[in-house]
């Protein structure tokens, strides 16, 4: 099989957004527009390459996956970005959300727990040029208070309950996107938003399975690799 180029992997990605995000409802042409523009082929291993354009979640190490493109856009569209937004990030990965909800927003920070995934997140943000997004190695269940508050949180993996570090961090009227659930296999998204009194307000936006949140504030380290 000859390798593919720069067209065939654009031809894929224009019929992806049309076939698997716009066809199942995803309203929002700023969200459709970015995910025509994000080279995904570029945040998967390159023997996957191929399949970067499929409905399905790819492995990239550490037991971690790059999530579905239509679950990357039911989020970023469930978060409501204004251009001028600052928005905050658990779980890069590979750092296609990323990439992603840096061409909604102002900036993008993002945190990733495991070392190796952030260092090559980090790069791969330089080298592809995405200069508004920023990649913190460390807890992501404690956020990144040095930036806070954010208009729109979007957790890429599975708590218990939502983190009150993130809540913390939430700007008045900002909206939280996050799967939670009672086990490491059943899952909720879950949207907050956060009332000028302080208060939030909850939405369910329907089941999902994504890989566990692990850190101070979700699931404990040895109940992880799931």
């Amino acid at each position: 099989m000859s390798p593919m180029t720069a067209l065939d992997f654009e031809t894929l990605r224009k019929e992806m957004v049309d076939r698997q995000i716009a066809a199942r409802d995803v309203r929002d042409e700023r969200v459709l527009e970015a995910l025509r523009t994000v080279p995904r082929e570029a945040f998967v291993p390159e023997r996957l390459a191929e399949f970067a354009y499929d409905d399905m979640p790819l492995p990239i190490g550490e037991e971690q996956t790059i999530s579905q493109p239509f679950v990357v856009a039911l989020m970023a569209e469930a978060l409501e970005i204004r251009p001028g937004d600052k928005v905050l990030e658990i779980g890069a990965g590979s750092g296609y959300a990323a990439a992603v909800l840096s061409r909604l927003a102002r900036e993008v920070w993002t945190v990733e727990r495991h070392p190796s995934l952030a260092r090559e997140a980090r790069e791969r943000m330089a080298r592809l040029g995405y200069r508004n997004v920023h990649v913190l190695h460390g807890d992501g269940t404690l956020g990144w208070p040095e930036h806070a508050p954010y208009d729109a949180i979007v957790v890429a993996a599975g708590g218990p309950e939502v983190p009150q570090a993130l809540l913390d961090q939430l700007a008045v009227g900002g909206r939280l996107v996050i799967p939670i659930g009672p086990d490491l296999r059943t899952q909720n998204l879950v949207r907050v938003r956060r009332r000028a009194d302080g208060s939030v307000v909850r939405e369910d936006l329907g089941g999902v399975r994504f890989v566990p949140l692990i850190g101070a504030q979700g699931w404990p380290e040895e109940g992880g690799s799931g």
